[in-house]
């Protein structure tokens, strides 16, 4: 018999085992009485009708696999009946229900015999009020049901038997157990109960078989995300929803639920060919639906309303500040708001909603829960209750005393607001900081975020709140942090000087007010915001309003322009400024406790280090005379060029601030394309993609971080290099065209000149574009990175046989050279000279540079030069071919190889068998493997047997790096066996 593939992720062997469960009739499936059954195991007429129990947590898709099994028999020609119990109309239960419910099913057998039926049941029921009558009525009902499949076989399926009355539910388990009806398979689905619950005794004991449905693994929800959602997701989106369910992750209910509360406030965007999360990953939540959450996060049972929104209240409290049971346990008054929320927290535990912790912290044990509780309406004044457990303690100890022994007081103070009065929420959030800042800055930086909301402009002690604030976020790299200081720095920049507290005091605050201006320039810098920016999208008009009082920090945000990060502007420092700069930028580390040392903020020095490494050669070594005596070396002096050329902010910062200075911890859109540029040169270009997209879709979701230019750029490169021009001219979209960085001007010409190969347009257009980026660039002060521009258009009119093109760019490139006199530009120079004269020598030398410096992309050019000049054709080629499967590359790099080849009488290397294109029917396997067939169907389908299937599954494995049917089904799905080149046509 034809088997069904399961489209359930995670559940084929489960389904499988119900519908062999309902197969398992008196008679033969759309055959008459006394005929064969046939089933997957081959079951004959007469075999002995099971009954199944089918359990598990809520939301593992008892239902939909009961509703699979039963679908795939009735395809088969059975017949599958349900069991209402819950059309009973007693409440209570019991034996009539249970009538009721058997007649119910003896009206959907047309046989004829129903009356018949029907009255012998209600003839013995009138009798049974006597002893010994329900246990008569019960031998009744399992008579009829027999006599019934006799005639017509049929199954019976009951659904939620959790739900089940007490009473109904013993009857229903002396029927099965005592008098089953012959003949009659029955599967039952419901929730594991807790001991001591009737259900719980009963039913299981009824049923020959308990099969419990487990926990989707981790791959598994990532296989039924891609399935729900229809197109390939970023990892990162798969992690997200594990880490937000929680103890719920495996169930396939709260995993589309979240995906429906996703889709319902737009925070999927499909972005590169995948579809990743706009929201914060802490952000993600269950559909607020009362029922739904209370059937999925309830384990017992579903609760009462009033349950549920004394649960919103809870969810509410424990997000602005930690709450802990002996809060709750000093309310004095039985009857008062945190009594309510304290019976409320043990109702919580008892239902494992909530847990405690050894130190009696509250929290839910699924943050998708609590996220979904805090949008449901609260009944209770959440603001009242912080404020009381606030004074709860301080009426105790006092505002002081409280925040220094009781930090984590802080979190309800901000949380209360205008409820507490400055005079005992000042002292207590400045305690507070003072005394969590040893042993987590976090909570000391909350601390003077919330004093800050206090505390007027003009106070004396806010100056340095704010410095403190700054320079423990800078410590570990929150930058998000540091940018919300903007509004408050510029409210304490307004007030005028106060010459009554002495010129020494009030040149402290004023130097310290300018050390914060500048902290919040490099936290901008850091992520990709520009207080210049055109772009409302990235501009903020505090930075810059705050930079027009403190002229200082100009210079450090108009760096920006020069990586990449909004435009560029003139780097006019004011004379005198850099010693002031210098002595300034040790930051919050002498006097304020904490003990940072050299600061995070680079000097003026620094800064014209930093600005120059992009510029000529002759600005470089000017601004690296400037700096002092402990300078980086030569080769951290290359770094930092190479990393100017890339525009990666965080790595220039590293080289020139140190390993001492420099924080590179963090999640920071700069931090996160530095990576992305590691990634880029080492070859892992899924990483460096997967990097963009989480810097765009950051930049997306609503906080402070910008958007990347330069990693849509080099997102771009990538994708037009792996010849997927559409997704490269989706990436170069997103950029305006205002933007003139070098990098940009690269991967422009590179779509522009390869979109033309496909339409027929002429590649002067694409070369004359690209000349008049480069002018811009230059126009701008952009220098590095320009050689990799003009060595793009070197090739192109090299290939073009254009010798007057390629004539003048080759001097446009050796002038470059001269004007910048950077590493990169040397290798350039090089690569350039083999392309042009045929020189070997130059172009061997510049690979040997190329890999001592680890740049993959670039090594392939000059691999695929040196194939054009080099003594060794064969030998440089097959080197090119190798790197270029490791990074991908598509047809703009096939193609240059390919010509090369033919130009020297060379073949190109094959690639071993492992991975050559899959036929069809290895194709065809695959599909039929993420449909989640077995062995045993897929030998039935392709009329072999299961040990070949095994074979053929085996060599797929080695095939495709895949190391189980999970991951090869993933692979499928998620288009990386396509991207491979392993699936012809795609």
């Amino acid at each position: 018999m034809q088997q069904h593939p399961s489209p359930l992720v995670g559940r084929h062997g489960e389904v499988e085992d119900v519908a062999e469960a309902l197969r398992t009739t008196g008679g033969a499936i759309g055959g008459s009485t006394g005929g064969t059954t046939a089933g997957a195991t081959g079951r004959t007429a007469g075999a002995e009708a099971r009954t199944l129990l089918v359990t598990g947590g809520a939301g593992t898709g008892k239902t939909a696999v009961v509703e699979q099994a039963r679908q795939i028999v009735v395809q088969e020609g059975g017949r599958v009946l349900r069991f209402g119990w819950e059309s009973g109309e007693d409440p209570v239960g019991g034996t009539a229900a249970l009538t009721d419910a058997v007649c119910g099913v003896l009206a959907k057998v047309h046989d004829g015999r129903l009356p018949a039926r029907i009255a012998a049941v209600r003839r013995v029921q009138a009798r049974a009020t006597g002893p010994g009558g329900e246990v008569a009525l019960l031998s009744t009902l399992g008579e009829v049901l027999a006599d019934a499949a006799r005639e017509v076989p049929f199954a019976l399926i009951l659904d939620n038997t959790e739900r089940m009355p007490a009473r109904t539910a013993s009857a229903l388990g002396l029927l099965l157990r005592t008098f089953r009806p012959a003949g009659v398979p029955v599967v039952m689905a419901g929730r594991p109960m807790s001991p001591g619950h009737v259900t719980a005794a009963q039913l299981p004991a009824a049923a020959d078989r308990v099969l419990e449905l487990p926990p989707l693994s981790s791959a598994e929800v990532g296989e039924l995300v891609v399935r729900r959602l229809g197109r390939p997701v970023e990892p990162d989106l798969v992690t997200a929803v594990l880490a937000a369910l929680g103890p719920l992750a495996g169930s396939p209910a709260a995993v589309l639920s979240v995906l429906a509360s996703l889709e319902e406030r737009g925070g999927l965007l499909e972005l590169d060919g995948q579809v990743c999360l706009t929201v914060p990953e802490d952000g993600l939540r269950l559909r607020a639906d009362a029922a739904e959450l209370g059937r999925l996060c309830w384990p017992d049972a579903s609760p009462d309303a009033g349950t549920v929104a004394a649960a919103a209240v809870l969810a509410a409290l424990v997000d602005r500040a930690e709450v802990r049971l002996e809060d709750l346990h000093r309310a004095q008054s039985p009857d008062g708001p945190l009594e309510a929320v304290g019976r409320t927290v043990d109702r919580l535990v008892a239902d494992r909603v909530v847990t405690v912790g050894e130190d009696g912290r509250i929290t839910f044990a699924v943050p998708a829960l609590a996220a979904a509780l805090r949008t449901l309406p609260a009944r209770a004044e959440v603001r009242s209750l912080h404020a009381a457990i606030t004074r709860l303690v301080t009426d105790r100890l006092g505002a002081t005393a409280a925040g220094t022994r009781r930090p984590r007081l802080a979190g309800h103070v901000a949380a209360a607001g205008a409820m507490l009065d400055d005079t005992l929420a000042v002292p207590l959030l400045l305690a507070a900081a003072g005394s969590s800042v040893r042993f987590n800055q976090a909570w000391a930086v909350r601390s003077y975020h919330s004093v800050l909301r206090h505390l007027p402009p003009h106070d004396p002690r806010t100056p340095g709140v704010l410095h403190e604030s700054a320079g423990l976020s800078l410590g570990h790299s929150d930058h998000i942090g540091v940018l919300a200081l903007a509004e408050p720095l510029l409210a304490c920049l307004d007030v005028p000087h106060d010459e009554d507290r002495g010129e020494r005091e009030g040149r402290g605050d004023r130097d310290g007010l300018e050390w914060v201006t500048r902290a919040c320039a490099l936290s901008a810098l850091h992520e990709h915001r520009s207080p210049y920016a055109e772009d409302a999208e990235d501009a903020d008009p505090r930075y810059r309003a705050a930079l027009e009082r403190v002229p200082v920090g100009r210079e450090l945000a108009a760096l920006g322009g020069r990586y990449g990060i909004g435009p560029s502007v003139p780097m006019t420092p004011r004379p005198g400024s850099a010693a002031k700069e210098s002595g300034s930028s040790t930051g919050p580390g002498s006097g304020s406790g904490s003990g940072f040392g050299p600061g995070p903020v680079p000097s003026a020095a620094e800064v014209r280090l930093l600005a120059a490494a992009v510029g000529t050669g002759a600005e470089f070594e000017r601004a690296r005379q400037d700096m002092p005596t402990d300078a980086p070396g030569e080769a951290a002096l290359d770094r930092l060029r190479n990393a100017a050329a890339y525009g990666d902010l965080a790595g220039a910062l590293e080289v020139v601030l140190g390993e001492q200075r420099y924080v590179a911890a963090g999640e920071s859109t700069a931090v996160r394309y530095h990576f992305m540029v590691r990634d880029y040169l080492t070859g892992d270009w899924d990483s460096a993609l997967s990097c963009a997209r989480r810097i765009e879709t950051r930049g997306r979701s609503g906080g402070a971080a910008g958007v990347g230019q330069s990693a849509r750029a080099l997102a771009a490169e990538i994708q037009l290099m792996r010849g997927e021009l559409g997704r490269a001219s989706e990436w170069l979209d997103l950029i305006p065209d205002s933007v003139c960085h070098p990098l940009v001007a690269r991967a422009r010409l590179g779509v522009r000149y390869w979109s033309g190969q496909v339409d027929g347009a002429s590649a002067e257009g694409a070369l004359e574009a690209a000349r008049h980026d480069v002018r811009r660039a230059r126009g701008s002060g952009l220098l590095a990175g320009l050689d990799r521009v003009l060595l793009r258009m070197l090739s192109i009119t090299v290939r073009g046989d254009s010798p007057e093109a390629t004539r003048r760019t080759l001097e446009e490139l050796e002038a470059l050279y001269e004007e910048a006199a950077s590493p990169m530009t040397y290798e350039a120079v090089l690569v350039a000279r083999g392309m042009v004269h045929g020189d070997a020598d130059s172009a061997l030398a510049a690979y040997r540079l190329v890999r001592r410096r680890v740049d993959l992309p670039l090594s392939v050019d000059c691999c695929q030069c040196l194939t054009e000049v080099g003594d060794d054709p064969q030998s440089w080629l097959d080197e090119a071919m190798r790197s270029g499967h490791v990074l991908g590359m598509g047809r703009p790099v096939r193609s240059l190889l390919g010509a090369a080849a033919r130009r020297r009488n060379v073949s190109i290397p094959r690639r071993r068998a492992a991975r050559a294109g899959l036929s069809d029917r290895e194709v065809r396997l695959i599909g039929m493997v993420s449909d989640g067939s077995t062995n045993r169907q897929i030998a039935a389908r392709l009329a072999c047997s299961e040990k070949t299937v095994e074979q053929r599954l085996s060599r797929l494995f080695q095939r495709t790096g895949c190391r189980s049917r999970v991951e090869l089904a993933a692979a499928w799905l998620d288009g990386s066996l396509a991207r491979q080149g392993l699936v012809p046509g795609h």
